[in-house]
């Protein structure tokens, strides 16, 4: 199921936490977002709904460790919430 992105939207948190993190993961994460742009689903990006107080978000994988933390706002418009390890999900 392909779902490409034409608006991305990005928070003053996720801005706050993209410019904490180590250079190689914001260029990880550039390269990511940008397939992300592309098809929302892509199975390279490991995209799941989350449950429990999170209910109604979505996350992606950046690497084995930190996630992308979106909403979908539109069909084709997204919000990118937060970025960091697991610890997003608490």
């Amino acid at each position: 199921m392909d779902r490409p992105i034409r608006m991305l939207r990005v928070s003053p948190r996720f801005e706050r936490s993209f410019r904490r993190l180590p250079t190689r993961i914001q260029k990880l994460a550039d390269s990511k977002t940008a397939w992300f742009k592309a098809n929302a689903y892509d199975a390279r990006l490991k995209t799941h709904a989350l449950s429990g107080k999170l209910e109604g978000y979505y996350a992606f994988w950046v690497n084995r460790e930190y996630r992308i933390l979106f909403q979908f706002l539109s069909t084709n418009e997204a919000l990118f919430i937060d970025i960091g390890t697991h610890a997003l999900y608490r």
